[in-house]
């Protein structure tokens, strides 16, 4: 009888939990405006691109927790309970990782650098303003953060609140050597239904518009797709970025898409570097004719994302092809590289690209 007591008092705890945490989760839900103008948090001197030719650098650096050594409970259809893997990697994993990529800025000097995935104030990250610390590592560049998840608590897994993902403060950091005129925050459409959508992300693009010596706009775009999805709010998003990105464009602008497009480029198989590894693992194609003389630049001999199932080892692990750039036919591809890392620092690889506007 005791026993039955103690289970039943258990479990009504448990209904309270997560009752209290739904009711939470909604009211302190974050809900951005479809149209943010981004603050610059640093400033540069450069105020107008003299070179027609510009170099780019492209990372997830998966809020540097998600370094060769881990996994995610998330990826291992883990929602109730972590069954054994990480909810957050320790902390001196994540001040590898960000030290890392700290060091990869260093060593690949570029005009722009489009990150995504960067911590500013969460608890799987242990607090640390990863935006400051690549702002600090590029001084004279200008730099701007765009919110794409916040929380003030994820309840995730649902079965071990004493350890659950917690706060959340993360987004796109974009950093250039050049003064931008103007850094916007757009939100894509879409959302999942309640309660999902109050502890995902707020998937979103931020464009920073550059003044060039032609007389015409660049505009860079800092992009991260949804994941987590059956494919429905990606079209969404593409056709809401593909509008975007005509109007721009069609006034004479040249135009830079780079990020986690969390989709495969048009034409790619998604098995490439593991054949018969995807454990039924599959990942959609953006469509050969979403915009047709636009260019796609990804380096097809190097994987940019690796599932996080287990830790990573090479030659086992399923690695695929989803972060590239899109460019606007004004624009030529000089180079574009992956940077092979043996995903140290990330579940995703580096792509660096050097272009050359064309008048």
């Amino acid at each position: 009888m005791l026993l039955l007591k103690l289970i039943g008092l258990a479990l009504l705890l448990f209904i309270v939990y997560v009752v209290v945490a739904l009711i939470h989760g909604t009211l302190t839900d974050f809900k951005p405006d479809d149209v943010i103008q981004l603050d610059l948090d640093s400033t540069s001197d450069e105020k107008v691109i003299q070179d027609s030719v510009l170099t780019f650098a492209n990372w997830n650096v998966g809020y540097s927790g998600l370094g060769a050594e881990s996994n995610f409970f998330y990826d291992s259809g883990g929602f109730l309970t972590s069954k054994g893997k990480m909810i957050r990697a320790p902390k001196k994993n994540v001040e590898k990782n960000l030290n890392g990529a700290v060091q990869f800025i260093q060593d690949n000097p570029a005009d722009f650098y489009l990150f995504q995935e960067v911590d500013l104030d969460s608890k799987r990250s242990y607090h640390i303003n990863a935006h400051q610390k690549y702002t600090d590592a590029l001084p004279g560049y200008a730099s701007t953060f765009a919110v794409n998840y916040k929380s003030a608590r994820v309840p995730l897994p649902v079965c071990e609140f004493w350890r659950v993902m917690g706060k959340m403060h993360s987004g796109l950091g974009t950093y250039s050597r050049f003064q931008p005129t103007e850094s916007v925050r757009y939100q894509f459409p879409g959302s999942y239904d309640w309660p999902d959508r109050i502890f995902h992300l707020d998937r979103c693009f931020a464009t920073h518009r550059y003044p060039t010596a032609s007389g015409k706009e660049l505009i860079v775009i800092n992009t991260h797709n949804s994941a987590y999805d059956d494919g429905t709010m990606k079209k969404q998003q593409m056709e809401y970025l593909k509008n975007y990105l005509l109007k721009e464009y069609n006034k004479g602008n040249y135009v830079v898409v780079g990020g986690d497009w969390n989709q495969c480029p048009p034409g790619f198989q998604y098995d490439s570097f593991s054949p018969g590894k995807g454990e039924g693992y599959s990942q959609i194609n953006i469509k050969e004719d979403y915009l047709p003389n636009w260019k796609w630049a990804c380096d097809e001999k190097v994987p940019t994302n690796r599932k996080l199932t287990d830790v990573y080892e090479k030659g086992k692990t399923f690695t695929t092809l989803i972060d590239f750039y899109l460019l606007s036919p004004n624009i030529e591809v000089l180079e574009v590289k992956g940077v092979d890392q043996d995903f140290q620092y990330s579940d995703h690889q580096p792509i660096l690209m050097k272009i050359k506007m064309n008048e």
